[in-house]
């Protein structure tokens, strides 16, 4: 039997989920939280095979969950679920460890034998997901990805130059161009653009 954790904020949509998956004789949702926090907080999830987490969720959301749970055991089997996926979270998630990516639509029975691939230890991403995922490129380098994540995070140029160990005109240098591309006026507008897109 696998033992699947499952997290979404709409309650509906949570529990008619679980329904249906518990319809299935090799699926048992053993514990349902509305958010990541509740999950971390849960000596449940310490038992369960499969976890199915909504991306966007109040408080932790789906893709930081993930990372947390991640942390405390490196061979969790994590799937994520949303309605409105972007390409960059996707390469976030899988970079992150994370098994499966999925769009809410998927029908249950197609999620039933989802789940029943990743408790083997398979991968498996929605393949309009994948696709939208080697078609759209991150325009920034890693440097400016670097500069914009601290930026996100609220540090201030100089301690960022510190954090990097750069100089602060060459910090400034990387947030400048990391704006241009981006076409915005601010670091914290071309920081919130990249979180957006799933580049940081």
């Amino acid at each position: 039997m696998i033992r699947v954790y499952l997290a979404d904020d709409e309650e509906l949509l949570r529990t008619a989920l679980a329904s249906l998956l518990n319809l299935d004789g090799d699926i048992t949702v053993i514990a349902q939280a509305p958010s990541g926090d509740t999950v971390l907080a849960d000596p449940a999830r310490t038992e369960a095979d499969v976890f199915l987490l909504d991306l966007e969720m109040p408080g932790l959301g789906g893709l930081d969950t993930a990372k947390a749970l991640l942390a405390e055991n490196p061979q969790r089997r994590i799937v994520i679920v949303t309605r409105h996926a972007r390409p960059g979270i996707l390469r976030s998630a899988l970079a992150a460890g994370v098994r499966g990516f999925v769009p809410k639509y998927t029908p249950a029975e197609q999620l039933s034998t989802i789940v029943g691939r990743i408790d083997q230890g398979e991968r498996y991403v929605d393949p309009d997901l994948a696709l939208d995922a080697i078609s759209v490129d991150c325009p920034l380098t890693e440097r400016e990805l670097d500069a914009l994540r601290l930026t996100e995070d609220g540090r201030s140029v100089p301690e960022i130059a510190t954090h990097l160990h750069l100089a602060q005109g060459t910090v400034r240098n990387y947030l400048s161009d990391a704006i241009t591309k981006l076409g915005v006026s601010t670091r914290h507008a071309a920081a919130k653009h990249a979180k957006a897109h799933g580049w940081i």
